[in-house]
C-alpha cells in the first residue's frame, strides 16, 4: 500500500470515527432528555413512554396524604386544566397548596401522572422559568 493510501484510509477511518462517536452521544442525549410539559399539553404532548417533567400549582384542597406517612395524591394546575399526581417519598418542606412545582414521573395508564420526585419554590421570589411561563400563557 502507498503512502497515500494509508493517508487517506487514515483519515476516512477517523471521520467514520467521529461520526459514529458523534451519533452515539446524540442517541444517549435524546434518551436522557426530559421535557416539561404544562397540564394543558399533557394529552397533546406527553411522550408515553419515558419521563417528563410536569409543572404549574398545587391545587387548593387537592393534597391528601395516605395513612403510611408517605404517599400524597394532589392536582397540578395551570389554570387551564389540572392532573391528578401521586408521589410516594418525603415533600420539599415549602410543598404545599397554592404554590408552585415541579414534579417529575410518568404518566400511568389510567391518566394519574406518577411523580418520581418534587421540587417545590424554594422562597417568596423564585417559581421555576418553566411554570411562569405556563401560567403566564393560561387565561
Amino acid at each position: 500500500m502507498t503512502a497515500r493510501r494509508q493517508k487517506l484510509l487514515l483519515v476516512v477511518s477517523t471521520v467514520c470515527g467521529v461520526g459514529l462517536a458523534a451519533a452515539f452521544a446524540i442517541h444517549a442525549f435524546r434518551q436522557n432528555m426530559l421535557f416539561f410539559i404544562a397540564p394543558s399539553q399533557v394529552e397533546t404532548q406527553a411522550p408515553k413512554d419515558r419521563n417528563f417533567r410536569l409543572g404549574g400549582l398545587v391545587e387548593k384542597g387537592s393534597l391528601q396524604r395516605e395513612a403510611d406517612g408517605l404517599t400524597i395524591h394532589f392536582l397540578i394546575s395551570d389554570r387551564v386544566k389540572s392532573i391528578g399526581t401521586v408521589y410516594k417519598g418525603i415533600v420539599p418542606d415549602l410543598f404545599r397548596e397554592g404554590q408552585g412545582v415541579v414534579a417529575m414521573g410518568h404518566l400511568r395508564p389510567d391518566g394519574i401522572f406518577a411523580a418520581e420526585e418534587i421540587l417545590a419554590k424554594h422562597d417568596e421570589k423564585y417559581t421555576p422559568p418553566e411554570v411562569t411561563s405556563a401560567l403566564k400563557g393560561a387565561p
